[in-house]
């Protein structure tokens, strides 16, 4: 073994008493917590209502959650079905194994916010600019999750950053990987701070902050996809087209559309409902003559 290495924790579970503290949970938490943390603070800065972007994450992460692994299951499909399976069906819903997709995630998850600002009557592009840092932050924290659960690793590397993986979860005795998990969580977390900077420098609203995250995380996931290996059984289950894995496609045809959109709506402006209608008109009322607060940008 070289002498630098990153090494794999020697577990992700431990037990307190009967309850299983799973670390892989435990980072997703905390992601949670810090993006929901973060979007509240940008969101009252913006004018919006204390404690709406909490309202809003509640659905956001159910569907995300839902999202996440629906996506998972569907691209890796013959982990769990058909001749080459080296699970079983039913732990397609073992969530606590590995296995969220950010992609479904964030679709469904959208889905999710979408519902609840349309019953808020919010400007969806306006939540979604506000919380675009907070979910590139979030990835950066989630990664960690994997370290702790051995995958999602790349290939065999002799850069002294090279991780350690047990031969349970595929690794070879004296071989080090691409630790992907740490490249991504580096490129989420620089993204998340140029998206602050971006925010503050350029009139990116309207859903334009949201669509520069999209661009710039699947700029950076194309080629870490690319060093990725999916060992499960000794077999790599990674579904590919072309040449390229599915996950690579899904980069490519995202970066396209939010450089599309990018395009479209750099002229765009017009008001932004951040607080709802009828609490808007009792602000406007207890603060007439006094300026009332900022509901629309």
């Amino acid at each position: 073994m070289p002498l630098a290495s990153i090494p794999s924790p020697a577990q992700g579970v431990w037990h307190l008493g009967f309850v299983p503290i799973r670390a892989y949970a435990l980072c997703f938490i905390v992601a949670i917590l810090f993006a929901t943390w973060l979007s509240e603070r940008r969101w009252r800065a913006r004018g919006g209502e204390k404690g709406m972007i909490g309202d809003i994450a509640v659905p956001g992460v159910i569907f995300g959650l839902i999202g996440a692994r629906l996506y998972h299951v569907i691209t890796d499909w013959q982990t769990y079905f058909g001749p080459r399976a080296v699970k079983e069906p039913y732990q397609a819903l073992f969530v606590w194994e590995g296995g969220l997709s950010i992609w479904g995630a964030v679709a469904l998850g959208g889905v999710g916010v979408w519902l609840a600002c349309r019953r808020r009557g919010l400007s969806l592009g306006a939540v979604a600019d506000t919380v675009a840092p907070g979910i590139a932050f979030g990835q950066a924290i989630a990664r960690w999750g994997n370290w702790f659960n051995q995958e999602l690793y790349g290939g065999p590397t002799t850069l002294p950053w090279g991780l350690e993986i047990d031969q349970a979860h595929g690794g070879e005795p004296g071989v080090l990987y691409h630790p992907t998990f740490l490249y991504e969580s580096l490129w989420d977390a620089t993204l998340g701070f140029a998206l602050i900077l971006a925010g503050r420098r350029f009139a990116l609203r309207h859903g334009r902050l949201f669509a520069l995250y999209v661009a710039g995380y699947t700029f950076g996931r194309f080629w870490i996809e690319g060093l990725r290996i999916d060992p499960v059984g000794g077999v790599d289950h990674a579904v590919t087209l072309l040449g390229l894995r599915i996950n690579q496609w899904t980069s490519i045809v995202l970066f396209a559309g939010a450089l599309v959109y990018l395009w479209m709506t750099r002229d765009k402006d017009g008001e932004q409902i951040l607080v709802p209608a009828a609490r808007h008109e009792d602000s406007h009322e207890e603060n007439r003559g006094h300026g009332s607060g900022a509901s629309i940008t």
